[in-house]
């Protein structure tokens, strides 16, 4: 992963607010993806280093602890622990002052990523199937999907990597990054959508309603579209194309700072 989100020419006017309309998006993602590790460790580490493995469910709509289930019990808190790392390690991946002062790290860090990147599709994978951790078929499905994004992405990401192909290394390993970063757009996006509307318009607590199948679906669609996009946009000498890249991308950007808001405010917060 050997560049950022903001690596695109930034010659001209419209290029240069391409670039920073990319900077500004990783910007409020970094702030909201930092958050959803520090939730992690101060609500699942905690209990889980106490032993109070009960107390997972404190938080509602998933079961996490389920008594009896050792195995079930083992794999979810491995899932949502490793979410963590696998979070920090995707904003060091894209972290280009990162890249460049420690190499050898940033080698590392994108192994560690894409192995964990893995290990949560499949865990994912066997939670939904097998243990039945999930709100609806609906959202069943677009976790099957995901994963199986994330297995391919992964996968081609590497082997790009391998070959020293780092341009489409780069490529890929952002295109992972956004589909292993879907469970956090999910909430990010839940929340954005909530606050934008003022209610939980078209949703339901089974992920069923209108707008949870554009939301559960999208979280990892559309943010794979808006980098489609974006790397367009970077290889184009459209100007045109370049500046409604950029309103596009500081739109989404907004999006995202109150979805970040909601998630903290109101999702994570109250569980502290």
């Amino acid at each position: 992963m050997s560049q950022s989100l903001s690596s695109s020419p930034r010659r001209g006017a419209a290029a240069g607010a391409l670039h920073w309309s990319g900077i500004a998006w990783f910007a409020v993602a970094a702030v909201g993806q930092v958050a959803f590790i520090g939730f992690i460790l101060a609500f699942y580490g905690v209990r889980t280093a106490q032993g109070n493995f009960a107390a997972w469910n404190d938080k509602p709509l998933i079961d996490g602890y389920i008594a009896g289930d050792h195995a079930g019990n083992f794999v979810f808190a491995a899932h949502v622990l490793l979410a963590s790392i696998v979070t920090l390690a995707g904003l060091m991946q894209l972290t280009p002052a990162l890249r460049r002062a420690l190499p050898t790290l940033h080698r590392w860090t994108g192994r560690s990523f894409i192995i964990i990147g893995v290990f949560m599709a499949l865990s994912g994978v066997w939670l939904t199937l097998v243990r039945g951790t999930s709100l609806s078929t609906i959202s069943s499905v677009a976790i099957l999907i995901n994963a199986v994004l994330i297995l391919t992405f992964a996968g081609v990401a590497w082997r790009h990597a391998v070959k020293s192909r780092f341009e489409q290394h780069r490529q890929w390993a952002m295109r992972t990054f956004m589909v292993v970063s879907g469970v956090w757009f999910l909430r990010v996006g839940i929340m954005g959508w909530v606050l934008v509307n003022q209610g939980p318009v078209g949703m339901t607590n089974t992920l069923s309603g209108p707008a949870d199948m554009v939301l559960t679906f999208g979280s990892y669609l559309i943010p794979l579209a808006l980098l489609e996009l974006y790397f367009a946009a970077g290889r184009s000498a459209n100007g045109l194309l370049k500046l409604f890249t950029a309103a596009v991308v500081f739109a989404a950007t907004v999006f995202t700072a109150a979805g970040v808001f909601g998630t903290i405010a109101f999702m994570w917060g109250p569980y502290l």
